[in-house]
């Protein structure tokens, strides 16, 4: 086994396990460490989801989206794409603080860098507001700990730290979570050809499901939601006088853009995953239908830009200040400050913009119906590649 390094990513989950991976020595079909793409394809690929929650004793609605196969079940996803690869692994979860700060100590003082799922707003390194704390997260790699400060790996390139304590905190901030720590162990994958077809199969049949939250008509109810009058939960009466709905706008652009937290919609890697897909099962028809995803990952990207155009000087500044933050991150330690001066920063000017809105009246409408017709546009390609992916794979 090589010692850790840390390496870039786009999907922060995949990018974990490929990393451990790496980290082991795994080799993939080309006898080098598997990439991204490739983990990707095992793991069940592509994911979709929208939800609007409304809580009463808050002021705001929040937005959610998913983008990633089996997002809204974590512990499910990785140990579905370990058992995929044919690899062992140790999944700890507790209730308790002690046992949970316990393990990972044992682990980082037997050298072996494990996933683990801390809240992010908790961590401290995204620089979130309170308000967002116990909002959940991703997976991280914890490979180390060194003056009372945990090694993170988080796709930066170089190294990040974060004080045990505050770590040990966010692994245990999500109820839910259990203070998920999970070991892959070193092994070899014997069998490539039959981990990317059960992935992909996976990938079709979850988003042939019909789930209006969990899978592609999540897209359509999201399409519907943008001119719906009459639902609580359509965008006009859920941000009724525009209150909220610049900050729902950046949570739109922030979670389709790659300059986000957990990479984007994911479909220009869903491509890469098909044409790696197509050489190792020769199904040519999987690289075939890599134009048509990318196709669809350009409609995403006009999505985002409609929703927060780069013609609007202040959005193009709250961009900005977007993708500042995640460059922190990825320049690990060093990037900190200027990170956590942009993140001060941003969150200043949402909570500004969540009373005050740039749209007028007949705007807004424009914009929801505008938006609405790109989001059914885009779950009817969505829904269509899909089904030739079906085809494809029973061929």
């Amino acid at each position: 086994m090589s010692e850790y390094a840390v390496r870039d990513g786009l999907q922060p989950d995949v990018s974990a396990v490929a990393a451990v991976l790496a980290r082991h020595g795994v080799e993939g079909p080309d006898g080098k460490a598997p990439g991204e793409a490739l983990i990707f394809a095992v793991s069940g690929g592509i994911g979709a989801g929208y939800l609007l929650w409304d809580f009463a004793h808050e002021t705001r609605s929040t937005v959610v989206f998913g983008f990633r196969a089996r997002w809204q079940y974590p512990h499910e996803w990785l140990k579905s794409t370990v058992d995929r690869l044919g690899l062992d692994a140790d999944f700890h979860t507790t209730g308790g603080k002690r046992a949970a700060a316990n393990r990972l100590t044992a682990e980082l003082e037997a050298g072996r860098p494990v996933l683990v799922l801390p809240d992010r707003e908790s961590l401290g390194y995204w620089h979130l507001p309170p308000e967002m704390s116990g909002g959940g997260g991703h997976f991280v790699v914890a490979y180390g700990e060194e003056d009372g400060r945990v090694l993170v790996d988080d796709r930066n390139l170089a190294p990040l730290t974060v004080d045990r304590k505050t770590f040990d905190a966010a692994r245990g901030r999500v109820g839910s979570y259990k203070n998920l720590l999970a070991t892959i162990r070193p092994g070899e994958i014997q069998d490539w050809r039959t981990a990317v077809r059960a992935g992909l199969t996976d990938c079709v049949r979850n988003l042939s499901a019909p789930s209006k939250s969990f899978s592609l008509p999540a897209w359509g109810r999201w399409a519907k939601a943008m001119t719906d009058e009459r639902d609580p939960k359509g965008w006009p009466r859920a941000f009724g006088e525009r209150r909220g709905l610049v900050g729902a706008l950046f949570t739109v652009w922030e979670s389709i853009t790659p300059a986000g937290m957990e990479g984007g919609h994911l479909r220009g890697l869903f491509a890469d995953a098909l044409i790696e897909a197509a050489g190792l099962l020769e199904l040519p028809a999987l690289a075939e239908q890599a134009p048509a995803w990318r196709a669809i990952a350009e409609r995403w990207a006009e999505l985002a830009e409609t929703a927060v155009p780069a013609s609007n000087a202040e959005f193009a500044w709250v961009r900005g200040l977007i993708s500042t933050v995640s460059a922190g991150v990825r320049e690990g330690d060093a990037g900190q400050e200027a990170a956590a001066a942009a993140g001060a920063q941003l969150w200043e000017l949402r909570g500004h913009h969540h009373d005050e809105s740039p749209f007028t009246e007949a705007e807004e409408r424009e914009l929801f119906s505008t938006m609405g017709t790109m989001i059914r546009d885009i779950h009817t390609a969505e829904t269509a590649a899909i089904r030739e992916l079906s085809d494809a794979l029973v061929e």
